[in-house]
């Protein structure tokens, strides 16, 4: 016979106690697998949007860092930023509404869009954009329209929050996890997408307040003077740093429609500065007469010079286009911009002279500065007697103002070339360069260049206490194998301050048409010096650079040399 054990109630309890307390415990602990199974899972695809979402439709960076570097100028101040931004999209197999009126909706939204162009994406094949770089209220506005076949992706965009300033420096980039399309963009793209310094902002030369005060002054000039197009670049003459650099017309990189031309001279992307291949004329004769100081043909500035008639060279005919009618002393050639007598030193000189010299200052190559859209200098096919005299007061040869703004440099600060250069430099960092001009040289061109200003055809360019050289120089554009009187390239290249040159200010005017404070004259004289007198006065405090009127270049020894100067040009 079986023995049943009977347990006390109070046993019985505690048992059951326990088993509850057992599945409970379980129970909470599978509850607690699960949360941590569903966070795992939350953070793994968060960490996979993050790692990878910039492979779709979108360019984002990789752990929260842009895909492609700031830029910003000297002093910090930003130029062009990687930032979130709106986009909107469709997928047309999702749409639900007529496609038609969506798309007439959508022209009311972006007017700017053609009707066409939105039914033409409603009703494709596949995943489309409908806007890039959308604001938040044309986001509402299409959210609004209630079409779950619209997508409103956030997305890695590229913003240039200073619109259209230094717009040729900058450049753009189409994709900001892709190749920048031109300008600072394109040449220094491997900086800019290099992982190891995203989010390290890279800084260029350009300093934007004095980038917008030459873009401002050229702009009212080229209004005022019914120009094509003008440029200017200010650089430094000791480092090659361009500080500034402008051509117009211009473009604004956040929107590129409508900006491309079918030639570089009819786009207004093309950077007139490193592109255009210019005759600069007389802005040519200090760097000839220079060479020929260094090269022991003008050894004496009262030499005189023969230019009392035109300079007859086979079937050419060399004349100044104000002539003197007398011999003339080297002071007064450049003060006067006489062909005549540039073009008899040249032929005393020879070609070799010239020759080394322009190609020490790369005339024959591209730029050098780091842009890839640089055009090379046309160099002469031959060089006869009578292109020695010609290239010598800058007409058979062509090169870019940026050539010349380099080649300036050179020549006002110790006779020392270095290349041209967008990156901002350490004050350890600035090229040792090459010797074109002697020291000498380069003083007396310094003395000379300020006498041009203080009583030759640069006067208008006398910025007060600024002790401002520097040379006109008007050329007649070729066309068709001849020159077209009508259409002149008008250029002021300068350095200041003269007594110790730290800037090279370069402003051009492309067909100036002259008006009525100018008396309907288009020469240098009266439409790109004017330029550079308001633009030093505006940038020379930003830069450091004070007026006074206390100091100057010492040219009391030359101007003795000078005869009825004042009032000829």
């Amino acid at each position: 016979m079986a023995t049943v054990i009977i347990q006390p109630a109070g046993i019985r309890a505690g048992a059951q106690r326990v088993n509850l307390t057992a599945i409970a415990h379980n129970r909470l602990m599978l509850i607690l697998l699960l949360f941590l199974a569903i966070t795992a899972i939350l953070v793994l695809r968060l960490m996979w949007v993050g790692v990878f979402a910039s492979s779709g439709h979108g360019s984002t960076g990789l752990g929260g860092v842009p895909a492609r570097a700031d830029i910003v100028d000297r002093n910090g101040v930003p130029l062009a930023r990687t930032m979130d931004a709106y986009s909107i999209s469709v997928r047309p197999s999702k749409l639900i509404g007529e496609p038609a009126e969506l798309a007439r909706k959508l022209h009311e939204i972006f007017p700017d869009e053609p009707e066409a162009a939105f039914y033409k994406k409603l009703t494709g094949k596949g995943w489309a954009y409908l806007r890039r770089r959308a604001l938040p209220e044309e986001v509402a506005a299409v959210n609004a329209l209630g079409e779950i076949g619209i997508e409103f992706p956030r997305e890695k965009e590229r913003l240039y929050p200073q619109r259209t300033l230094a717009a040729h420096v900058l450049g753009f980039a189409p994709r900001i996890d892709g190749e920048g399309g031109m300008g600072v963009e394109a040449a220094f793209n491997d900086r800019l997408t290099d992982p190891a310094t995203l989010g390290q902002p890279f800084a260029i030369s350009i300093d934007s307040r004095v980038q917008g005060a030459l873009e401002s002054e050229l702009y009212a000039q080229m209004v005022s003077q019914r120009a094509k197009g003008a440029g200017g670049i200010v650089l430094d003459a000791n480092t090659g740093e361009v500080i500034a650099m402008a051509s117009i017309p211009v473009f604004d990189p956040n929107k590129l429609q409508g900006t491309v031309g079918k030639t570089c001279s009819d786009s207004p992307r093309c950077n007139q500065m490193v592109q255009a291949r210019l005759e600069l004329g007389s802005t040519f004769k200090p760097l000839s007469i220079g060479v020929a100081m260094d090269r022991g043909v003008v050894t004496s500035m009262s030499k005189r010079y023969d230019a009392t008639a035109p300079l007859q060279v086979g079937r050419f005919r060399i004349k100044d286009d104000h002539s003197a009618g007398r011999w003339l002393n080297v002071p007064e050639t450049l003060v006067q911009s006489s062909n005549i007598v540039t073009a008899r030193i040249a032929d005393e000189m020879g070609a070799e002279p010239l020759q080394t010299l322009f190609r020490s200052l790369e005339f024959d190559q591209r730029p050098a500065i780091e842009l890839k859209e640089r055009a090379k200098g046309i160099w002469p096919s031959s060089w006869g007697r009578i292109t020695t005299m010609t290239v010598a007061y800058g007409h058979g040869i062509a090169v870019t103002p940026m050539h010349l703004a380099s080649a300036y440099a050179a020549l006002v600060n110790g006779g020392i070339y270095r290349p041209a250069t967008l990156r901002k430099l350490k004050a350890d960092e600035a090229p040792q360069g090459r010797r074109v001009f002697s020291a000498a040289t380069s003083a007396r061109m310094r003395q000379l260049l300020r006498m041009i200003v203080a009583a030759g055809t640069g006067r208008s360019a006398d910025a007060k206490g600024y002790r401002v050289g520097g040379k006109t120089g008007s050329a007649e554009k070729p066309f068709e194998g001849r020159y077209n009187k009508s259409s002149l390239v008008t250029t002021f290249a300068s350095a200041f301050p003269m007594d110790n040159p730290r800037y090279v200010v370069l402003a051009m005017m492309d067909e100036p048409k002259g008006n009525a404070e100018t008396f309907g004259l288009r020469t240098a004289a009266w439409t790109a010096s004017p330029v550079v007198k308001r633009v030093v006065e505006r940038i020379g405090p930003m830069l450091g650079v004070l007026p006074d009127e206390h100091r100057d270049v010492e040219i009391s020894d030359l101007m003795p040399l000078l005869w009825k100067a004042k009032g000829e040009e």
